[in-house]
């Protein structure tokens, strides 16, 4: 029986590069894992998505992704050669993600074509969401990289999202914590003043000083700031005007394991439309999600413990990195909103 056509014995999964879509990815491995319990399956991700997924038992093996430009490419043919796969799942929708499973002849290679060349690099090619009309549709990111096993005639198992809590991590952060003087029986809400996007998606700093103060003195929680790198400044800006009311643990920056594992000890979450929302959602930890250039249908999905909060104004969604008017989608967010969606998921 030739290859294509018999059930895999090595799979290789390119996962997407964000962090949020990486979590939101993980219905999909476990449909794979489902559908074939004996089969190798190989992850292929960056070193800082890889760490933090590290302990899925829908992976096998991590592949590293090499970065971009020709020797890149030749580099991750050889590495899939090597490992003679018989599928390349193909989650980004990137003509660089397809080049290396197409240059080293993996038999078959699914994911979404928007373009003539990238359905010319896949076996198994699926047209982006389109509504009765034709027109392309946003979807949760979810049921966007279900369709694409579901292809390859993997039923579902779930939709829940997965994320494993590192061991070693979360005692770092434990002594952290307790260093910091944190008591351990103190009530925690996590705040992502960051977005790795861009400057549209930020939540004016002093709007998360005030939810901090407020979040302390109506509901006890006490705010710690976990800024990514590069978002430091920032973070201790919000800490020195929200007082005592906040927190920062940036020196060092947390790992995304450590953040996790953060998250996992607090009572809420506070982010901007980031990955840290999705990592909450895998762990069960309330969040409240603030929204402005980004269309919610992408995220839309497991909100029984999410509120998402977004300003009804007529230019949003724009999806542009930096707003080129006043941001107000994000200025006119006010505070007392979280502090009232805090109160839904926190009681």
């Amino acid at each position: 029986m030739p290859r294509e056509r018999s059930a895999p014995r090595r799979i290789v999964v390119r996962l997407p590069n964000w962090v949020g879509d990486a979590v939101m990815a993980t219905p999909a491995l476990r449909a794979l894992r489902r559908a074939h319990p004996e089969a190798e399956i190989w992850a292929s991700a960056g070193g800082p998505i890889a760490a933090l997924l590290a302990g899925l038992p829908s992976v096998d093996h991590w592949l590293p992704k090499e970065g971009r430009g020709a020797g890149a490419v030749l580099r991750q043919t050889r590495a899939l050669r090597a490992r003679s796969f018989d599928w390349a799942v193909l989650l980004p929708d990137s003509v660089h993600a397809a080049l290396a499973p197409f240059a080293a002849r993996v038999p078959v290679r699914a994911g979404y074509a928007r373009d003539l060349l990238r359905r010319a690099l896949l076996t198994r090619a699926l047209p982006p969401p389109r509504d009765a009309d034709g027109r392309r549709v946003p979807i949760s990111m979810i049921e966007r990289y279900l369709r694409i096993t579901r292809a390859l005639e993997c039923a579902d198992a779930g939709e829940s999202l997965e994320l494993p809590i590192d061991a070693q991590a979360a005692e770092r952060v434990a002594k952290r914590l307790a260093l910091a003087g944190v008591g351990e029986a103190e009530r925690l809400v996590v705040v992502t003043p960051g977005a790795s996007f861009g400057a549209s998606k930020l939540w004016p700093p002093e709007h998360f000083a005030a939810a901090c103060r407020e979040l302390q003195a109506r509901r006890g929680l006490r705010a710690i700031l976990a800024p990514g790198p590069g978002e430091e400044p920032v973070a201790r800006a919000i800490a020195a005007d929200a007082g005592g009311a906040a927190l920062v643990l940036a020196e060092p920056v947390t790992t995304l394991a450590e953040l996790a594992a953060l998250i996992a000890r607090a009572a809420l979450l506070l982010t901007n439309d980031t990955g840290p929302r999705h990592m909450a959602v895998a762990l069960g930890t309330p969040v409240v999600a603030l929204l402005g250039p980004t269309d919610p249908r992408h995220t839309a999905h497991l909100l029984g413990r999410q509120r998402v909060l977004r300003e009804p104004v007529e230019c949003s969604p724009c999806h542009k990195k930096v707003c080129p008017i006043d941001h107000r989608c994000m200025q006119r967010l006010e505070p007392a909103r979280v502090v009232a969606a805090a109160a839904e998921l926190c009681d």
